[in-house]
């Protein structure tokens, strides 16, 4: 019976739909090339596709009507899909279309209006008292934290019995880069937390990204509608509890130490950035500043308030710990496979860290210059954020066609870092492709693992800064050997692509 009233009721929606739809809009995407589709429903059913499934049928899709497709959700809310270098470019680098696609509203219940999600001038708000976060100086300090987590990685590693370790990298890696984005965007470390509540936070990150997906992939999931289906909307709000109850007991807790001190460090921090002022000791402990307190000294100066501050630390841990874990994941793969290339980026580390005497810093990641091009080649073959998404609200022209405003326009990276006009043997993992001499005359928008123009990701150094120094440290203690093959690989495609299944990695430990 509830089935048949919510049929009623979409039916309902799609005629009012229908009868008031923009003829101009609808002949102007019919213009694009793209699958055929129902009457009233168009290619709603793409929805219905299992998760499983998903990846590959986009993926038909995209290499069927390459480089640009439009499918319709609906009788009249379209997407258009574009894979043109220079029709990226047009969209990226515009000043105009900055607007987030309508696929990123299903992240508002969580991260609200922040930084991901936000757009005109509270975007720009944000991002001009975020960007001091990646100051240089800061990120030094932020070397520090993925040392030691990358130290206790090899750690455990190596107290396993044996010469080996078979492990499955997805929720191997995105543990430690969980751990490293909590304890640099919150200040606290995941392990000093009670084992229990930090579980439950971890899972809840997981379960809200898959509730997402969900519902990306099924427009029809409005926030109305959300009310009837109401075991998803329990699941949602409870895993949103979770997740916002950690989030708040942590800036409270940051922000009584602040008031211990009278603010003293975290006054015009934004403006006063120097090493020496990274650290503090309270309670007789000594604290790392984060990108917690930037934006706790910001709120000081009137910037931004409570609601905001949760906003941005809720975004950072979306953003910084999934991305960067299955970036991690692919090129620990890509390398078990290719001994001859893990050989050379080994032998690069060994000798930077034997100058060293064994640490890492940030004149060591630096000269990390091959391993370098073996995370950017990975990047390169799967970029964890496959898509990007705008949402136009004036007319986008592109070179063959014209996109109507009010329309969702999807950049898929995956098949441009694939597209043979930029890349000889594309499917081949080769990192001298970003040697300095192998640059030269290729077009700036054929590769674009962190995004590009205004909305680039504001967290790329970081992020390059953990991989490089989270695989160095592995590389110098372990030998990797494939088990499970990237050419027996399916992608899921959630928030961020992912193996489907376990991707097992024979780790074998090396004696200095």
């Amino acid at each position: 019976m509830l089935m048949y009233i919510l049929l009623c009721v979409l039916g309902l929606i799609f005629c009012y739909i229908y009868n008031n739809r923009d003829d101009r809009k609808v002949k102007l995407i019919n213009r694009i090339p793209g699958p055929p589709g129902l009457p009233v429903i168009g290619n709603l059913l793409i929805g219905l596709t299992p998760v499983d499934q998903l990846w590959d049928v986009v993926r038909s899709y995209t290499e069927t009507y390459y480089p640009t497709i439009r499918i319709w959700l609906g009788n009249y809310y379209s997407i258009v899909s574009i894979s043109d270098p220079d029709d990226v470019e047009t969209l990226l680098t515009s000043q105009k279309h900055i607007e987030k696609g309508y696929s990123y509203k299903n992240l508002q219940p969580w991260l609200k209006m922040g930084l991901l999600t936000s757009t005109g001038e509270k975007w720009r708000r944000r991002r001009k008292i975020l960007t001091p976060a990646f100051h240089f100086n800061i990120l030094k300090k932020y070397v520090d934290i993925t040392n030691e987590n990358a130290e206790r990685f090899v750690e455990k590693m190596r107290d396993d019995e044996g010469d080996d370790t078979v492990q499955d990298l997805a929720p191997l890696t995105s543990k430690y880069t969980l751990n490293i984005i909590c304890e640099s965007a919150m200040g606290v470390a995941l392990d000093e937390i009670e084992s229990k509540a930090a579980e439950k936070y971890k899972n809840a990150v997981y379960t809200m990204g898959n509730i997402t997906i969900y519902r990306i992939t099924r427009p029809y999931l409005t926030d109305w509608v959300m009310n009837i289906c109401w075991r998803l909307k329990k699941l949602q709000e409870k895993t949103l509890k979770t997740l916002h109850e950690f989030t708040d007991k942590v800036i409270m807790e940051r922000k009584a130490q602040h008031k211990n001190t009278d603010y003293k460090y975290i006054k015009n921090l934004a403006d006063d950035i120097k090493e020496s002022e990274f650290d503090y000791v309270t309670s007789g402990r000594k604290k790392r500043l984060a990108m917690l307190d930037l934006l706790l000294s910001a709120e000081m100066d009137g910037l931004i308030d409570d609601d905001g501050i949760r906003e941005e630390v809720d975004t950072f841990m979306f953003e910084g710990h999934d991305t960067t874990g299955m970036a991690m994941t692919f090129t620990l793969m890509l390398l078990a496979e290719n001994e001859e290339i893990q050989e050379k980026a080994r032998a690069e580390v060994i000798k930077v860290l034997t100058e060293s005497s064994g640490k890492i810093g940030m004149r060591q990641l630096q000269e990390f210059n091959y391993l370098e091009c073996c995370i950017k080649e990975s990047l390169r073959l799967y970029p964890p954020v496959a898509n990007i998404s705008r949402y136009i609200t004036e007319d986008l022209q592109l070179k063959k066609y014209l996109v109507p405003a009010n329309t969702e326009v999807f950049v898929q990276l995956y098949p441009i870092h694939r597209d043979r006009k930029f890349w000889r043997e594309p499917n081949k993992f080769d990192p001298d492709r970003f040697l300095p001499e192998n640059l030269q005359g290729r077009h700036p928008f054929s590769y674009i693992p962190f995004s590009a123009g205004p909305r680039n990701c504001i967290g790329q150094k970081f992020a390059l800064m953990e991989l490089k120094s989270l695989i160095a440290r592995i590389l110098y203690n372990f030998k990797l050997e494939p088990i499970d093959r990237s050419a027996d690989m399916k992608i899921l495609l959630d928030i961020v692509i992912r193996p489907a299944s376990p991707v097992r990695t024979r780790f074998v430990k090396i004696n200095h």
